[in-house]
């Protein structure tokens, strides 16, 4: 018989018990770290030789918030809201010793305490929201009753994280204390008063800044059905009794946590976790990495090094000559500069972080860096040189990396006589704001490398996806085929702003055209002329993005691509393309039809999803969460859709197989329906439930 100790323990200080929870990594709330504060609750309860209660949760910890993985599976008992009523019931005086995150239901149980002492290390929030929730255990209840309901709305509709001082400034904690956290705790417990927040009214609001606060957390919202419930719960705390308000809650919690939305946050989640599980690297140490080149200072390059400066690494950022360094430095100042009037950063935060950005054409640093990241021209040529160039100066276990977004990562390497040191990162523009790292596996890149880039990418603050070598890795690979069947649509009689609308209506925040036209039109087009003489003459090819730059239509920075621009940048429909369009169809002899903004959505998602299978069944992709996280943080796919193969796997896989047949007999060769998609949907299985052989 499998008997594990309580994950909850008590300790007596004089008249003063502590109560600790140590449930590691994170002290969650599962089944047994609530039955254990339950059990100790009621022991408490029936002692009379204890006068006060220190709820802790270790150095450098408090309760980080609900168990996830329970959230896929019915509420079990006893359940959150017991433990808090069990708390707010004890009619000893009761202080929250927080030393750490105290975050969702952590929180909400330092709500339900009298007195709430924080360490400057401290952090809270309710962050239910993150995950499509409402606040379960009473957080919708007191917050209000603390922070008063124009403060308390953009708290949990945001799901803000606060500091310990702005937590203090807020009302949430009543004292930020330096030193030995826990013994203050103790100190003070038997004079703390009972201050049931339950007892407490709603202070007095302002109707005019509640309103703001409303119409800000519906603006932000972009669909979630938390926010609107949240907002409902925060309003009626001012007006309703305390256990009606709770009533209301729970009601709320139940009905969004099996929503849509809430599933969808709740797998990428768990695929952002996943992630970081790479098979191979088992016993890999990663390489330390101090000092980093970086080859190239365009506006990638500028990018990749503010990237590494704000995480505190001293960078080399070299260019060709000194005129093209010059342009480069000027190119990071001003990045940081944007940051300064907008409020990002103060002069002097700008200031000791471009100190760490040294920009020259003096090679000699790459001699003493442990990585070096070339983010040149996308021209395989180009790279190869830089990677014969760094094979001769880096010292040896430096870890060569090219920022490539096609290329081949295997040739790149070759260039060396050290291909297990060479990897692929790509970044995504802008590169010190995307969160998406591609981590792309040559043939023969060792796993202490790959082990190296994953810790290194954390440290930046970057997601790391391992993808395999081809074509395009997952990322692009896949964003080709969709950008393909987009323009498919547009020949067949789609208007590219038809289009646009159906996938902002979806939930991206831009359509494929748009961000065509924001990237530039011409850097696909260069990259289809590279391949043109290698592509499959059965593949339909639309000519009407090469005629759009033919006649110096390159988008955004033209002033005209898919759509005109005026000089403010605002995009409007341009019957200059439109007569382009009309020309290419009446070249091919094509009538064009309607279609509605679903069957739009439904062809896109689904040619996605397809070809994401294909990368799944080649390896090039571990898992199918993996491209859902890489298409949510580096394409824009909307997160409360999950991710293309999620949304597949909720279209059904047998309805998404007949909309991709559909595609083939549109688009070609380079089309064809996935054998992986075709045996799930034979099966009745999902994407997410297959796993590698």
């Amino acid at each position: 018989m499998d008997v594990r100790p309580s994950p909850v323990s008590v300790t007596v200080r004089g008249r003063v018990a502590v109560v600790t929870v140590d449930h590691p990594p994170v002290n969650a709330l599962s089944g047994p770290a609530r039955q254990g504060l339950l059990d100790v609750l009621s022991a408490l309860a029936a002692d009379a030789a204890i006068a006060a209660v220190v709820i802790a949760g270790g150095p450098g910890r408090f309760i980080a918030g609900a168990d996830i993985r329970e959230m896929n599976a019915p509420p079990a008992p006893p359940l959150l809201p017991d433990v808090v009523a069990a708390l707010d019931g004890l009619d000893k005086p009761i202080v929250a010793a927080i030393d750490g995150p105290a975050l969702g239901g952590g929180l909400e149980i330092a709500l339900a305490c009298d007195c709430r002492l924080a360490s400057p290390g401290a952090s809270l929030g309710l962050t239910e929201a993150r995950l499509g929730l409402v606040p379960g255990a009473g957080g919708t209840q007191r917050l209000p009753r603390l922070t008063g309901i124009a403060a308390a709305i953009p708290l949990i509709c945001g799901g803000r994280i606060l500091k310990a001082d702005e937590a203090l400034e807020a009302g949430i904690v009543d004292a930020v204390l330096d030193g030995d956290l826990l013994a203050a705790a103790v100190a003070r417990a038997p004079a703390v008063a009972k201050r049931r927040l339950s007892a407490q009214p709603v202070p007095a609001g302002d109707e005019a800044a509640e309103a703001a606060a409303v119409a800000t957390a519906f603006k932000q919202a972009k669909g979630l059905p938390a926010v609107e419930e949240a907002i409902a719960l925060v309003r009626a705390a001012g007006s309703v009794p305390f256990s009606e308000g709770l009533a209301r809650e729970r009601g709320a919690f139940l009905k969004v946590r099996e929503s849509a939305e809430a599933k969808a946050l709740r797998h990428l989640f768990f695929a952002e976790r996943e992630a970081g599980k790479v098979p191979g690297l088992e016993g890999a140490e990663a390489r330390p990495i101090g000092r980093i080149t970086v080859i190239g200072a365009g506006t990638m390059g500028a990018g990749i090094a503010i990237a590494l400066a704000d995480a505190g690494f001293p960078v080399a950022l070299i260019e060709r000559d000194a005129a093209a360094a010059v342009t480069g430095a000027e190119r990071v100042r001003g990045l940081y500069d944007r940051q300064v009037k907008a409020g990002r950063l103060t002069v002097g935060d700008a200031a000791a972080r471009l100190a760490r950005v040294a920009a020259s054409d003096d090679w000699s640093a790459v001699a003493t860096s442990d990585l070096v990241i070339e983010a040149a021209f996308e021209d395989l040529g180009v790279k190869r040189d830089i990677f014969r160039r760094l094979d001769a100066v880096a010292r040896p276990g430096t870890v060569l990396a090219t920022n490539t977004s096609y290329l081949d990562i295997d040739t790149i390497a070759a260039a060396t006589a050290r291909p297990q040191d060479v990897i692929g990162l790509h970044f995504f523009s802008p590169a010190h704001i995307m969160k998406l790292l591609e981590v792309v596996r040559g043939a023969r890149t060792a796993p202490d490398v790959v082990a190296t880039v994953l810790r290194f990418a954390k440290k930046i603050g970057k997601r790391p996806v391992v993808a395999g070598n081809c074509d395009g890795f997952i990322g692009n690979r896949i964003y080709a085929v969709y950008r393909r069947h987009a323009e498919y649509l547009v020949e067949d009689g789609a208007s590219p702003e038809e289009v646009d609308a159906a996938l902002e209506a979806y939930g991206f925040a831009m359509g494929i055209f748009a961000v065509s036209d924001l990237s530039g039109l011409d850097i696909a087009f260069a990259m289809r002329q590279r391949r043109a003489a290698t592509r499959d003459p059965a593949e339909r090819y639309v000519s009407i993005p090469d005629m759009l730059c033919e006649a110096g239509r390159l988008g955004r920075k033209t002033g005209a691509g898919w759509y005109a621009y005026d000089a403010a940048g605002k995009k409007a429909v341009d019957p200059v393309t439109t007569g382009i369009i009309a020309r290419a169809r009446a070249a091919k002899g094509i009538v064009p039809r309607r279609f509605t903004a679903e069957e739009i959505e439904q062809r896109l998602v689904a040619v996605m999803a397809n070809e994401g299978a294909k990368v799944l069944a080649e390896g090039i992709a571990l898992r199918a969460s993996d491209i859902d996280l890489a298409f949510v943080d580096g394409y824009g796919f909307p997160r409360l859709r999950g991710g293309p193969m999620w949304a597949a796997d909720q279209t059904g896989l047998a309805r998404v197989l007949r909309e991709v047949e559909a595609a083939h007999a549109a688009g070609g060769a380079g089309s064809e329906p996935s054998p992986l998609l075709v045996d799930l949907a034979r099966r009745g299985e999902t994407f997410a439930q297959w796993r590698r052989p």
